[in-house]
C-alpha cells in the first residue's frame, strides 16, 4: 500500500510535461455550441422545400438564433456528446397563378424547441409559423410543414451523428496510424492517411504514366451557390464532416479532409471555374495532380458541373494500383452525393 499523499504509480495517470493526454484516459470536455451553430447553419440555410409543385415555391432562410449548451466529452477514447439546443429558422414562400404571376409572397419560421441527446434516437417537435395568416399564406404554411419537416429532422440527423462521432473534438482522440494493408487502404478520399511514420512504410516506385478521372453531375441550385459551397470552409465542414481550409484568392493554399489533400488554387472565376492543385498525403513524393471543375447553367436553378481531375499516379506510396478509382469513388461519395444530402440540391 502507497503511503498517504504519495499514491501508487500503478493507478495514478501522472500529468506529462509535454501536455499529452496518453490514450485520453483524462476527462477532456470541448465546447461545442459554436461549432453546433456553424454545423446547424450550413445544414439548415437555403434548403429548397418546393420548387413549382402547385404552384408553389418555398426555400429556408437563414438560422436566426441558437440556444443551449453543446459539449463532447472524451474518456479514455470513450466519446460522450450532451447538447441541449433550441432553435429558429426563417423561411419563405411564393405563391404564383397558372400563368406564373405571383399571387403571394410570404415569411416564416421554423421553431425546433429542443433537440438533446437524450433524445438522439427521436425526431424532434418542428413548429412552423407564417406572418401572412390568409387563405394563400396558410396554404403555403401548410406545404412547408408538410414538405418541409422531413427534410430539416433529416438535417438535424446528420447534425447528431457528428456529434456522436465526437464533433469538432475527434481529431483529439488517439489513432495509431500504421502502413495500409492493401485494397483497404484509402477507398475513399476521406479515409487517406494525412502522416505515415516513415520506419512503418515501405515506399514503392510508382509505375510510369498518370491518370485522368472526368465526371459530369447535375444539382437543382444556381451555379454560383454550388460555386460557393466548394469555395467555402465552413460548407466544406459541414458536408463532409471534416476540416477544411480555403483560400479564396489565385495561388492561394488549400486543405481537405483534415489535410489528407492539400493544395493551391491556380485559376478561379465566380460561378464558373475552379482550377487547383491537389495533393494526398498518400501519394508517392512529388505527385501533384491538377482539378478543374468547369460550372454551366443550362436552364436558370439547374447547374451541371463537370469534374476533369488529371495527373493521378497509378499507384500509391504503398503499392495500391487503385488510386484514380479510389479518387473518382471519393469525388462521387464524399463530395457531389454529400452535397445533395446536406443542401438538398438533388434534382
Amino acid at each position: 500500500m502507497a503511503k498517504y499523499g504519495e499514491g501508487d504509480k500503478r493507478w495514478i495517470v501522472e500529468e506529462r510535461p509535454d501536455g499529452t493526454n496518453v490514450h485520453n484516459w483524462h476527462w477532456a470536455e470541448t465546447d461545442c455550441l459554436e461549432y453546433s451553430r456553424n454545423l446547424l447553419s450550413n445544414l439548415l440555410s437555403s434548403l429548397t422545400v418546393l420548387e413549382g409543385e402547385g404552384n408553389l415555391f418555398i426555400k429556408t432562410k437563414n438560422l436566426e438564433k441558437l440556444d443551449g449548451e453543446a459539449y463532447v466529452n472524451i474518456r479514455k477514447g470513450k466519446i460522450i456528446p450532451g447538447y441541449e439546443l433550441s432553435l429558429s429558422l426563417s423561411w419563405e414562400g411564393e405563391a404564383k397563378d397558372t400563368e406564373g404571376k405571383t399571387l403571394l409572397k410570404v415569411d416564416g419560421s421554423v421553431e425546433v424547441p429542443y433537440i438533446s441527446d437524450e433524445n438522439a434516437d427521436e425526431d424532434p417537435e418542428i413548429r412552423v409559423t407564417v406572418k401572412d395568416e390568409g387563405p394563400v399564406g396558410k396554404r403555403l404554411k401548410e406545404a412547408m410543414l408538410n414538405k418541409g419537416k422531413g427534410l430539416i429532422v433529416e438535417k438535424i440527423r446528420v447534425y447528431v451523428e457528428s456529434m456522436a462521432k465526437g464533433g469538432p473534438a475527434k481529431d483529439e482522440l488517439e489513432v495509431k496510424k500504421i502502413a495500409p494493408e492493401k485494397d483497404t487502404v484509402a477507398t475513399t478520399l476521406k479515409d487517406l492517411p494525412t502522416v505515415v511514420p516513415e520506419k512503418k512504410v515501405e515506399k514503392k516506385e510508382s509505375k510510369k504514366g498518370l491518370k485522368t478521372i472526368s465526371m459530369t453531375e447535375k444539382f437543382n441550385c444556381r451555379a454560383r451557390d454550388l460555386y460557393e459551397i466548394l469555395m467555402d470552409d465552413n460548407r466544406w465542414r459541414g458536408f463532409t464532416q471534416s476540416n477544411a481550409r480555403i483560400s479564396r484568392e489565385v495561388g492561394g493554399e488549400i486543405s481537405f479532409f483534415d489535410g489528407s489533400v492539400t493544395g493551391s488554387n491556380v485559376e478561379l472565376q465566380e460561378g464558373k471555374l475552379i482550377v487547383q492543385k491537389w495533393r494526398f498525403g498518400s501519394w508517392p513524393d512529388g505527385a501533384i495532380s491538377t482539378v478543374r471543375l468547369t460550372f454551366d447553367e443550362p436552364e436558370r436553378g439547374i447547374t451541371v458541373v463537370k469534374l476533369i481531375h488529371s495527373d493521378i499516379p497509378e499507384e500509391d506510396r504503398y503499392g495500391n494500383a487503385t488510386v484514380a478509382e479510389n479518387t473518382e469513388r471519393g469525388w462521387r461519395d464524399h463530395i457531389f452525393h454529400r452535397i445533395r444530402a446536406v443542401f438538398g440540391f438533388s434534382i
